[in-house]
């Protein structure tokens, strides 16, 4: 069988004799999950942990949320990319969709990181961003020639994505112990989204936006003003890649020198076996539906947000602002949830019940709002931000406690596997959503009914749910 260690060396057991778990430990009942999940959290544990955790923490989070802010560097300007460039409709929309194409060969990126381990993924994921944003700042006048490497540049960041946002657990489960591993899976995943919202500060406060008014002169000077300053951005954001490649190329170990506890130090199923156990697990299944669908409807809606709030005459900029402030406050609720769920182990099924809970109520409120004609809601920018903005909390936040939740159902499974699944079905929902939306663009409300209802149908699944904690047992009763 497969291990989650990168090298065969490295696949050699942790732990001495008498500290590992015993046969078939993963194996136990779910009553017997159960009673270790409710044990107190300050059961011993066999290994240690390091302070240099937290540096590799920073590390993977910091590229994490530098591949989000080069993702979504061209929506928050694209008239002035427009201007400068000379970019179409049709090319703003690609630059932004090479970051879902991005994760088509995810399965690849899983694969590397059962085989290889953590270090060797993240270096080839980080040079890929090397590449990617070097390829943007390459000096060529001809701009026919300048729009495809650009082009090029979001694709090759596009494919550092599947890392960033699915070897979070992996990375938690390797350095963290038990009564920290939500925590840093929060952290490391969030970070992500947290660089793509940023993206909507950092673009408009460093680029200016045309004016369409000026006389020619004035207007060809200011074309190659608002070029040099996103050329400023372009170059910005390389070095800062390129410092982060330097900085995990000088220090990012594969692993700790001792595991800190006994999950991170016991077998995992090969790649194969993996995927079986994945598909012929129905609990798992209904869980990542349960994932998959409301956050892959929810991408979807979040990038033609403006086009909703326009009939009821809210501008882009509001809308951009709208989305940065759900994506901020789910990142805060995200990692505070996950702290929470440290300190209170087995918790996590009804963390994701009030969560989702919320999130059914607020995208039902925000439904209901823009169809005020009807239902003679009150429809103000303050009902409109506070609807939007809690969706986008309950939502986002809930992403953490899903990934650990999957790692803990079916475990001995490898987690980037199993992130990676789920991360390539809430994209494949995605896609479906855009592909419907270039047939039916010109009427979106049908889109506000997906959200309450896939909030709803993700709710029911989590409350049939049989939640379990084998990863958990091996932590806190087989290390007693």
């Amino acid at each position: 069988m497969g291990s989650g260690w990168s090298s065969e060396e490295e696949r050699q057991p942790l732990l001495g004799p008498g500290l590992g778990p015993a046969p078939g430990a993963a194996w136990r009942s779910r009553g017997e999950a159960a009673a270790a999940a409710a044990l107190p959290a300050a059961a011993p544990s066999p290994g240690r942990v390091y302070g240099r955790r937290w540096l590799v923490l920073l590390l993977f989070s910091l590229l994490g949320f530098v591949q989000g802010l080069v993702w979504n560097t061209w929506g928050p300007i694209q008239n002035s990319a427009r201007q400068a460039y000379g970019f179409s409709s049709w090319d703003i929309a690609l630059l932004v969709l090479w970051g879902p194409i991005g994760f088509m060969p995810c399965f690849a990126f899983m694969w590397l990181l059962d085989k290889r381990g953590l270090r060797i993924t993240v270096l080839l994921t980080s040079f890929l961003m090397v590449l990617g944003t070097g390829l943007r700042c390459i000096p060529i006048s001809d701009l026919v020639l300048k729009r495809r490497l650009i082009h090029a540049g979001q694709l090759l960041n596009g494919l550092a994505g599947p890392t960033v946002m699915n070897a979070a657990p992996f990375l938690s489960t390797t350095w963290f112990s038990a009564d920290e591993r939500a925590t840093a899976t929060a952290i490391a995943s969030m970070l992500s989204y947290l660089g793509g919202a940023c993206a909507f500060l950092v673009g408009p406060l460093v680029v200016p936006a045309p004016n369409g008014t000026a006389p020619l002169l004035a207007s060809e000077n200011s074309r190659a003003h608002i070029k040099d300053r996103i050329e400023t951005v372009l170059y910005a954001e390389f070095g800062v890649v390129c410092l982060l490649f330097s900085a995990t190329l000088a220090y990012f170990p594969p692993r700790p020198p001792l595991p800190p506890s006994v999950a991170a130090a016991s077998q995992r199923l090969s790649y194969r076996r993996s995927f079986c156990r994945l598909l012929s697990n129905l609990r798992f299944l209904m869980i990542a539906l349960a994932y998959a669908i409301p956050l892959g409807v929810f991408a979807g809606w979040s990038g033609v947000l403006d086009l909703i709030l326009t009939p009821v005459h809210v501008s882009q900029v509001d809308a951009g602002w709208i989305g940065f402030w759900s994506i901020v406050g789910g990142c805060v609720v995200g990692i505070a949830m996950a702290r929470f769920a440290d300190f209170i182990r087995g918790m996590l099924k009804l963390i994701l019940l009030l969560l989702f809970s919320g999130a059914t109520l607020s995208s039902t409120w925000f439904t209901l709002t823009c169809l005020n004609s009807i239902t003679h809601l009150p429809l103000t920018t303050v009902t409109l931000y506070a609807s939007c903005i809690l969706l986008g909390v309950f939502l986002n936040s809930s992403i953490p406690i899903f990934f650990e939740l999957f790692v803990e159902t079916v475990y001995p499974v490898p987690e980037g596997i199993t992130c990676g699944v789920v991360t390539f079905l809430s994209n494949m929902f995605m896609g479906v959503l855009l592909f419907f939306l270039t047939f039916y663009h010109t009427e979106l409300s049908w889109f506000n009914w997906c959200l309450p209802g896939s909030c709803l149908l993700s709710l029911l699944l989590i409350l049939c749910f049989r939640e379990s904690y084998d990863r958990l047992y091996l932590d806190v009763v087989v290390s007693v």
